[in-house]
């Protein structure tokens, strides 16, 4: 579509040699070179981002992230080790709290006299 060849590039020198002159063309094109060598590693840099989401797996990146559990459980054959001192109970006996006696119904009440 777009082809540069050695006589358009020869030209192109030659218009920018008339226009700049000789003192500013050298930094301009080191300054094109730079921004050519930055547009190249960028570009390499997005190229190889893509083929890595082209490649990328999320369910194969879950798996290798999160161990897998095992298919039988695992059982011991000793059973496990009582303590050497018994613990004393956690709870203290308490005495009943105090209860007030109710006040008399009038069922309960002996007769007067």
């Amino acid at each position: 579509m777009f082809e540069v060849g050695f006589t358009e590039i020869v030209l192109i020198f030659g218009i920018a040699l008339l226009v700049l002159g000789p003192k500013r063309l050298p930094k301009l094109a080191a300054d094109v070179g730079r921004w050519a060598g930055r547009a190249r590693s960028m570009a390499r840099q997005l190229r190889t981002q893509l083929e890595q989401e082209v490649q990328f797996d999320p369910l194969q990146d879950h798996a290798r992230a999160t161990p897998m559990a095992p298919a039988t459980p695992t059982i011991h054959a000793t059973p496990p080790a009582e303590p050497a001192e018994p613990v004393a109970a956690a709870v203290t006996p308490s005495e009943e709290p105090a209860v007030e006696p109710a006040a008399a119904t009038t069922d309960e009440r002996k007769p007067a006299g």
